[in-house]
């Protein structure tokens, strides 16, 4: 686990979660999910157009795409930082606060054994809570 100091990770100010920046969440099995409107977005930053985009840089797991990783195994768009901050997927904007957090709370406590910003002893009911409050804010 590579932890750097961070001076703009995401805080809640709830000490539910602050990112460490460290990286960890970009890699790893399991792919990074992305939606029609993320290959838009993403696309456009890129300049490039979305079915390009979706040829070089996305593959199919079931019947959604999500980024490929490069062969050090992270996230191809991470490169000692997400290199597409700006315009970054849904799901990852969303980190730690994913929508299957509503259904099963033990996802937390996987989640929160790799990631070093998740408060692993956060009640579920405040996660719940964030969840929802972060889902309704990034809609797509």
């Amino acid at each position: 686990m590579r932890s750097k100091p961070t001076q703009s990770g995401r805080e809640t100010g709830d000490g539910i979660f602050s990112c460490r920046q460290c990286g960890d969440c970009c890699q790893g099995y399991g792919g990074t999910y992305v939606t029609d409107a993320d290959i838009q977005r993403i696309a456009a930053y890129m300049n490039v157009e979305p079915q390009v985009f979706y040829r070089r840089f996305c593959q199919k797991s079931g019947d959604r795409p999500v980024l490929v990783q490069g062969e050090n195994g992270f996230c191809v768009f991470y490169q000692d930082g997400c290199s597409i901050h700006a315009v970054k997927p849904k799901m990852c904007r969303d980190w730690p606060y994913i929508q299957n957090l509503q259904v099963d709370f033990a996802n937390w406590q996987a989640m929160a054994s790799m990631c070093p910003g998740i408060n692993k002893h956060a009640s579920a009911n405040a996660v719940r809570e964030r969840v929802k409050a972060i889902q309704s804010k990034t809609k797509s």
